[in-house]
């Protein structure tokens, strides 16, 4: 009556159907999925130069200069050199400059540079040893002067 087969058929496979212009524009606005840090870890030393556009955490030691979009400076983790970026959090040890659009420095920080900034958050109970100094902002461009008006000169003719 009723016969019960080891292995079932696979299902039928619908057509995919042309996506409609809509589903294309909701496709676009949909957020591009987060990229992971990178991550040096407490038992590592990196001793040269590290760049790019996404995020790096250090637990570990670095000895080199570092120029990404966003740094993330551990509690324990050391960093000798120069720091260039867009965001750097430092809980941990800087011994050299930074640059950065915004800085924030926890409790537990101990920087020992200069630091060029858009923004600046300095926690009680952390340790700042040099200058510090607002990068200025780009100035608006001013509006250009108006420009006088050409002149029209009519010129009677006198018939004759």
């Amino acid at each position: 009556m009723f016969n019960k087969t080891a292995n079932p058929p696979p299902p039928a496979r619908r057509p995919e159907a042309p996506q409609s212009p809509v589903d294309v524009a909701a496709a676009s606005r949909r957020p591009a999925p987060a990229r992971a840090p990178s991550l040096i870890g407490p038992d590592l030393t990196f001793e040269g130069q590290i760049s790019g556009d996404g995020e790096v955490h250090v637990e570990g030691t670095v000895k080199g200069e570092i120029r990404v979009a966003r740094l993330v400076i551990g509690e324990h983790a050391t960093v000798e050199g120069v720091i260039r970026g867009g965001a750097v959090e430092v809980r941990g040890r800087v011994i050299g400059n930074i640059e950065a659009k915004a800085v924030k420095l926890y409790e537990s920080a101990h920087v020992d540079g200069d630091i060029v900034h858009e923004q600046l958050s300095i926690d009680v109970g952390a340790f700042f040893q040099g200058r510090c100094q607002q990068a200025q902002r780009p100035a608006p461009m001013p509006a250009p002067a108006p420009q006088p008006a050409p002149r029209v000169v009519e010129l009677d003719q006198a018939k004759g």
